[in-house]
């Protein structure tokens, strides 16, 4: 059954317009009593019946409320650096797919990536829709975010006070992941993840300076593509719902 994301709450009638509606019209030519999943902002969900199809606006009807939990008890942010060619797409398709609650763009000094306030703004609307297909696919009842892309040293600033912050480096690390998780009972994370060129020793120190922990995921070195997939895995599987109950 097809999904949808809605802003604002659910009512007795809905009414779809502008893209969404003409995807569902046009794209996927929609008729009036097909049946879709709707979801609100703050994640209540329902089958609703399609009463009228314009080009630009679908009038539905909610007719069953949807119990069910897709999303996972754990919380992971994910700060990633931003990488060269269009790996950022695949990090935050992934990421979503996996449960993150957000993702945030990161410049580091080993970053070769540089955007100025125009690019910044249009990559993130781009990855806003990277994420918003994700979530889709994946059955999720809410789209995370992607936040604006910041500075390193900026990062800490907006972070959850609660949330455990982790940094990803192949350099000697203070721990493993796997010793963190088993000795932490946190529901939140922020995993930091650092570009081609990895994070320098001055970072590294500014982030432990901060409050991070500095961890390893093991002897390889993996690619900036590949460390957030496996971070995220390792956290869902060990403290959310990946893998079943």
């Amino acid at each position: 059954m097809r999904r949808f994301f809605l802003k604002g709450k659910l009512g007795a009638a809905v009414t779809i317009t502008g893209p969404d509606a003409y995807h569902m019209s046009r794209v996927l030519r929609m008729k009036p009593g097909e049946r879709v999943t709707l979801i609100a902002e703050d994640g209540q969900a329902v089958i609703a019946v399609i009463q009228q199809v314009e080009e630009y606006r679908i009038r539905l009807c909610p007719e069953e409320i949807i119990k069910e939990e897709k999303e996972s008890p754990v919380r992971v942010s994910l700060a990633q650096c931003l990488p060269k060619s269009d790996k950022m797409d695949y990090i935050v398709q992934k990421a979503v797919e996996l449960g993150a609650d957000s993702i945030i763009p990161v410049i580091s000094q080993n970053t070769v990536v540089r955007y100025d306030a125009k690019k910044k703004a249009e990559r993130v609307s781009r990855w806003q829709k990277i994420a918003a297909e994700a979530a889709k696919q994946s059955g999720r009842l809410q789209v995370p975010v992607v936040e604006a892309v910041q500075d390193l040293d900026q990062l800490f600033q907006h972070i959850d006070k609660e949330s455990k912050v982790l940094l990803l480096y192949e350099g000697q690390a203070d721990t493993t992941l796997k010793q963190v998780l088993r000795q932490e009972d946190s529901l939140r994370y922020t995993i930091i993840v650092g570009p081609e060129g990895g994070f320098t020793p001055d970072e590294v120190q500014l982030c432990r300076s901060l409050g991070a922990l500095v961890i390893t995921l093991g002897p390889r070195i993996l690619r900036t593509e590949t460390a957030p997939v496996a971070a995220l895995s390792i956290v869902m599987y060990e403290c959310g719902d990946m893998g079943g109950d």
